[in-house]
């Protein structure tokens, strides 16, 4: 079974949608629950989902008092997931819950199954203004030419992976969108998927191109230490 896990920030006018198509795509995949994290939201997030709550048995309110971010705001939902597959996406609406099913396929899919997986989604289309295209796309290639991860679209927030893998990572702020290169420092197995893309259904953006720049030069190069001091690929016999 899987639980969907959704970081929020002042995301009230998507809250309903979203969670109605999430709702739809539970028709083709074993979705059995719906994990949203209010990161410290100033408007009626946290109101309407409580709102949903009383339609909706299968949905779960994680709260932060403050805003701490994305990775945290993942981090606190996977660790209230209920079941062992998670599936991550954002709360703007850009990603089109549909598309879990074919996350969920290359999944089950996956022979022999890997000690560590993830299925990673990449946006066919990007529906962003240019600038926010260019920065990412940027981004992306400085990224993979220093850590070889091979994923040209790490910034899409759909991906299928085990609970407990995740949680066995290093954690530190902005490891949202590393982690491609910390499960294959772990010597996992990273399965794209092309998916969708939309524009934002409602609110607005909560990054920006400087704040995004600076972060991402300090979090490469801790990723890059990561990665030289990760441990070694051997076979493990465990008797008892």
């Amino acid at each position: 079974m899987i639980s969907v896990v959704v970081p929020m920030l002042n995301e009230q006018d998507n809250v309903e949608t979203l969670v109605s198509e999430i709702q739809l795509a539970a028709m083709t995949c074993p979705i059995a629950e719906i994990i949203l994290v209010d990161d410290g939201s100033t408007d009626l997030t946290a109101t309407k989902i409580r709102t949903l709550q009383q339609h909706h048995k299968n949905i779960t309110l994680v709260s932060h008092e403050t805003r701490c971010g994305q990775s945290l705001a993942l981090r606190s939902g996977v660790r209230a997931a209920s079941h062992d597959l998670v599936v991550t996406l954002d709360g703007d609406g850009q990603n089109d819950p549909a598309d879990i099913a074919k996350l969920f396929a290359k999944w089950h899919d996956a022979t022999p199954q890997p000690s560590m997986l993830m299925v990673a989604g990449q946006r066919a289309k990007r529906a962003d203004n240019l600038l926010k295209k260019f920065t990412s796309r940027t981004g992306n290639t400085i990224r993979n030419f220093a850590l070889k991860d091979n994923v040209r679209d790490t910034g899409c927030s759909l991906k299928l992976f085990r609970r407990d893998d995740y949680l066995a990572l290093p954690f530190f702020n902005h490891m949202h969108r590393f982690l491609a290169s910390l499960f294959l420092r772990e010597h996992g197995k990273i399965i794209l998927v092309d998916v969708g893309h939309r524009p934002r259904m409602g609110g607005v953006s909560k990054y920006g191109f400087w704040d995004r720049l600076w972060a991402g030069v300090f979090d490469l190069i801790g990723v890059i230490w990561l990665q030289r001091r990760g441990p070694r690929a051997t076979k493990i016999h465990i008797e008892k």
